[in-house]
């Protein structure tokens, strides 16, 4: 009965490959919105502004971090809780891939959601004559949370590491 109950296990694990699946759909929707967003700018270029460019560009960034972000949860994810990738030595293997922990992946999430912050928080200043102040303050307090919070996780994986 031990045997079969840790075998069922075992195997629930591949119940998560739908859930990569799901978040390649999700990268290709970014796709979609990216190729939107560009094709917006690219349209709207003779007559913008130089910050409404630059909103523009920041825009596709957060698009392509959000897009990079996924592409490492999905390979490390996998990676770690469902099968071992066999790309043999593929020339194209990301280095990183196969040395991501489930530590290093929480690091990983909590520092692009800071750089995405980040960029979200530029554009408001970039913006700033369209924001009120409580607005902005608000922007700059969810922001100062995501920092911390990715500096509480940093601390923690170290202090974790020292035992």
């Amino acid at each position: 009965m031990e045997r079969l109950l840790e075998g069922l296990l075992f195997r629930s694990r591949w119940l998560l490959a739908p859930f990569y699946v799901g978040l390649i759909a999700g990268i290709l929707l970014l796709l979609a919105k990216f190729a939107e967003e560009l094709w917006h700018l690219v349209v709207t270029l003779p007559a913008a502004s130089g910050s409404d460019v630059i909103v523009g560009i920041l825009a596709l960034i957060d698009l392509s971090l959000v897009a990079s972000l996924l592409i490492i949860i999905i390979f490390s994810s996998y990676e770690n809780f469902v099968s071992k990738m066999d790309t043999g030595e593929h020339e194209d293997r990301p280095e990183w891939m196969g040395h991501v922990d489930f530590s290093d992946l929480k690091l990983k999430v909590i520092g692009s959601i800071v750089a995405i912050s980040a960029i979200e928080l530029l554009k408001s200043f970039i913006k700033v004559d369209e924001l009120t102040n409580e607005q902005l303050a608000w922007k700059v307090a969810i922001h100062l949370t995501f920092v911390v919070s990715g500096v509480l996780f940093a601390l923690m994986d170290r202090l974790g590491d020292r035992r």
